[in-house]
């Protein structure tokens, strides 16, 4: 599988020049949009692949993504990682017609966001396998018997967008990171206590059922690694939990990257080995499907993770919106997805920076925009997640 590498400072010559000073603040976000082709046509479809979004991407019309466009440029953040946007190869029909048919223009009040880079890979959803995955007795390569749920390679992808550089020649993926390499990996039992997955198949099988990307963001003088994934859904699977099992130890990846030599045994899609280093700043980003209070997922990955001592979960997003879609859930002002459960996160590191502020973009019925998230067709079933920041300079 090829690895794509894209700043769109290369392709428009007025976004080259690069911001020198460090900023004071940033603020990150992550945001499951749905863009994938299954949002667009009738249900049930089956002839369906990436071409879906490349159409309504260059209509520049399309409701739901202008709608989504509307809620990144209320909120402005400086970094934001969009899951569920599908990997569209020449990326001039993807993410940069994203970018300049919805969000590069004013509309409605709301002034134009620009972001001149961006990264945007391959994943893992939708790559034929030549297994029987799901144990149904056939061999289907697509849905449940690709590497990552998906009906078409591409489907469910992700996409991080900058207002500062990236610095290309440092990013690592773990697309190819085998499952089987992950010391204590959660493997998957029949009820005979034989494998689920055979043995051809446990030894190819990726952890990542999309990507697991470190992207480094040069803000002036500070370098910030941004952790970016989506696990898949601890859910549609059956009493064996392979997909839960897959959803802990895609999360538990991220706290054993940024815990030194607990993390010696990870290899990038290079070859090269070792965590992140002790000291560096990092933020991660992305929809977990996991929740430390509520839904399906085995917990002990996320709270893991929420409690590592280098992530600062001194905080926790909240919005207004949430406890009117669930009034008697205790949990339900950190709801970031309809379907009532904390699932997508911007876990900053304690070391670079200080949290000054943050939120979950689902207002108040009545208040400013709160029609784009009353129905789930307006935008998504998730909402956008951000942390603001103070830069620490030392």
């Amino acid at each position: 599988m090829k690895t794509i590498f894209l700043s769109i400072a290369l392709l428009i010559p007025s976004m080259l020049f690069a911001q020198t000073n460090t900023p004071s603040e940033l603020t990150f976000a992550t945001y499951n949009v749905s863009m994938e082709a299954e949002n667009y046509v009738p249900k049930g479809t089956k002839d369906i692949s990436e071409q879906v979004l490349i159409k309504e991407l260059a209509s520049g019309s399309n409701a739901q993504i202008h709608n989504i466009a509307r809620i990144i440029k209320t909120v402005r953040p400086d970094v934001i990682l969009l899951n569920e946007f599908d990997y569209v190869k020449d990326p001039s029909q993807g993410i940069l017609q994203f970018v300049k048919a919805y969000l590069n223009i004013d509309s409605e009040g709301q002034k134009a966001i620009d972001y001149p880079y961006c990264y945007y890979s391959t994943v893992n959803t939708g790559q034929p396998s030549p297994f029987d995955l799901d144990n149904n007795g056939k061999a289907e390569q697509f849905g449940a018997d690709a590497w990552g749920y998906g009906l078409y390679p591409g489907q469910y992808g992700m996409v991080l967008l900058s207002k500062y550089p990236i610095d290309m020649t440092q990013v690592r993926t773990f697309q190819n990171f085998k499952w089987k390499d992950m010391p204590g990996a959660l493997q998957t039992k029949k009820p005979d206590n034989s494998d689920w997955y055979a043995p051809e198949a446990w030894q190819q099988f990726p952890l990542s059922s999309k990507s697991h990307w470190d992207i480094p963001i040069k803000a002036g003088n500070k370098t910030i690694h941004v952790l970016a994934s989506h696990p898949t859904p601890p859910t549609f699977d059956g009493p064996e939990d392979r997909n839960g099992k897959r959803n802990h130890d895609e999360i538990r990846f991220w706290k054993d990257y940024i815990s030194g030599e607990q993390g010696a045994y990870i290899y990038d899609d290079k070859g090269t080995r070792g965590a992140l280093k002790a000291n560096d700043s990092f933020v991660i980003l992305g929809d977990q499907n996991a929740s430390p209070d509520e839904g399906n997922a085995i917990t002990a990955g996320i709270k893991a993770l929420l409690s590592h001592p280098k992530v600062n979960n001194d905080f926790t997003p909240a919005s207004k919106g949430g406890p009117q879609h669930s009034s008697s859930n205790p949990f339900a002002k950190n709801h970031t997805a309809v379907w009532r459960m904390r699932a997508d996160y911007v876990l900053p590191s304690r070391a670079g920076f200080t949290v000054l502020d943050s939120g979950v973009f689902w207002p108040e019925k009545g208040e400013p925009l709160a029609d784009l998230v009353e129905k789930r067709e307006s935008t998504s079933d998730h909402r956008l997640v951000w942390v603001k920041v103070k830069v620490k300079l030392q």
